[in-house]
């Protein structure tokens, strides 16, 4: 785990000026303390990323470790091409997740996939233009890239379920916002949404002051 590539303690000021509510999560929760693991190769990282979808955290991890020691040292997109359908099952993968992987690979290997580093240079919207057009990877994917793995300050993963209903609970809503809501309701929290996204994760596991 590495801190984050930037200084928290302006954005904690912006938002909570911003938005008075945050003020009580804020308290509640502490120091800003997202894990963050710098990205070196965009092909393992997305590969775990297509892994781990609409699975278990423990199950993703078991069939990753697997899927990870079928390769010939660290993944990567031409190892992927020496690898069969019926070793990536064997490993725990489903047809679908297979195919996403290889087409994953493809990008990467015929260059439309950007590099890391490539990946330092883009503006967010770009980085998710150029990685949504891989089979299986879509826009929550790359913003869980942005937040995590590239450190981005502003993402607003709009359609996290996790999100949406940290900050119901926040601002003490009867029901979740929708993604295209909950964009609007923090389009002032600009240009720190990415820690604020945080703290709505962390809103659900304390207790608020109003005892909800």
């Amino acid at each position: 785990m590495h801190h984050y590539p930037f200084d928290p303690d302006p954005a904690l000021r912006h938002l909570r000026a911003a938005e008075p509510a945050f003020c009580a999560v804020h308290d509640a929760c502490g120091d800003f303390a997202m894990r963050y693991e710098p990205l070196d190769s965009v092909f393992h990282a997305l590969l775990r990323s297509i892994v781990y979808q609409q699975l278990s955290g423990k199950a993703a991890g078991t069939i990753f470790g697997r899927v990870e020691a079928l390769f010939d040292g660290q993944p990567s997109a031409a190892g992927l091409g020496k690898l069969t359908d019926d070793q990536l099952r064997s490993a725990g993968m489903s047809g679908a997740k297979a195919r996403a992987v290889r087409s994953l690979a493809e990008h990467v290997l015929d260059g439309s996939c950007p590099t890391a580093a490539e990946l330092h240079d883009l503006e967010d919207q770009e980085i998710r233009d150029r990685l949504t057009v891989i089979r299986g990877v879509g826009t929550w994917t790359v913003d869980m890239l942005l937040i995590f793995r590239l450190g981005r300050p502003d993402v607003m993963a709009s359609n996290d379920l996790g999100i949406r209903k940290g900050f119901a609970r926040m601002r003490g809503l009867e029901e979740m916002p929708s993604p295209k809501e909950l964009e609007a309701l923090t389009e002032f929290w600009r240009p720190w949404r990415t820690v604020g996204s945080w703290y709505m994760w962390r809103a659900l596991e304390i207790d608020l002051p109003d005892g909800s």
